[in-house]
């Protein structure tokens, strides 16, 4: 795939933060690293936090996926996986044959007490028509699973495609020689402008401490902090017009020169 942006991989986001900073780097290896050791160390909570920040504010379409899952006879509450979505955004019942889709059926999102009071027990128990989050179970530490609770209680092994959000790979993982010059991800191949302006928010912050009135340089979280929410107005625009979300729920923007009668 050509991309037809000027996109970062992991060795020239690097590149560009080194400049930034400034620092010099070591490409032993064939994976660039900061000289300064405790920059080098923070690399991956920098990534973190640039990449999430985006994430959180774009919800970036790419971002937004289905996968399918089997239900259990007579067990109301299916175990979803937690790193599999961040945000559980509809469930549908799919009709198969085979591997193909005969009828899709959409649930309807309910509270954990209207399940609860209408479809508790096995007495209730047919094709789920209702949906409910119910969050971990005790003693796993909230990161196991994102329980959804159904009504009725499944009475066959149904097939459901949940649709959501997850979080996308961060450029970390590719820290590899040979990926680090050559693989990219979604936000450092479409928003790599975005991609610098938030990790050296954390940097001037963070690493540099430019965060009180003694430090060298006061402002400088401040003006990256800036730059970086002139971006985030046109890539939120852009994001919500791929959704069709754009004006009057169209996949264009708003025009300057015209307006509605």
């Amino acid at each position: 795939m050509t991309i037809n942006t000027n996109p970062l991989s992991f060795n020239s986001w690097v590149e560009q933060i080194a400049l930034l900073v400034p620092v010099t780097i070591d490409g032993t290896g064939g994976v660039n690293a900061f000289t300064d050791d405790n920059l080098n160390t923070a690399i991956p909570s920098i990534l973190s936090y640039a990449e999430n920040r985006i994430q959180r504010d774009l919800d970036m379409l790419p971002a937004q996926t289905s996968n399918t899952y089997a239900l259990t006879p007579g067990n109301y509450i299916f175990n979803l996986p937690v790193d599999d979505f961040v945000i559980v955004q509809r469930v549908a019942i799919e009709q198969l044959s085979g591997t193909q889709v005969i009828s899709t059926t959409p649930l309807l999102p309910v509270s954990q007490e209207f399940i609860q009071n209408v479809y508790g027990g096995l007495a209730t128990s047919g094709p789920p028509q209702y949906y409910a989050m119910t969050g971990d179970s005790w003693g796993n530490g909230g990161d196991v699973n994102n329980n959804i609770a159904f009504g009725p209680t499944p009475n066959f092994p149904y097939t459901i495609r949940v649709h959501g959000l997850i979080r996308m790979p961060s450029l970390y993982k590719y820290a590899t020689s040979g990926p680090a010059d050559t693989t990219y991800t979604y936000i450092s191949s479409y928003y790599p402008d975005m991609l610098i302006q938030a990790s050296m928010i954390y940097v001037a912050g963070n690493y540099q401490k430019n965060f009180s009135a003694t430090s060298d340089s006061q402002d400088a979280p401040l003006n990256y902090e800036k730059q970086y929410q002139i971006l985030r107005v046109g890539a939120i625009q852009e994001e919500n017009r791929k959704k069709a979300q754009g004006r009057d729920w169209s996949a264009y923007s708003t025009p300057v020169s015209a307006t509605q009668t």
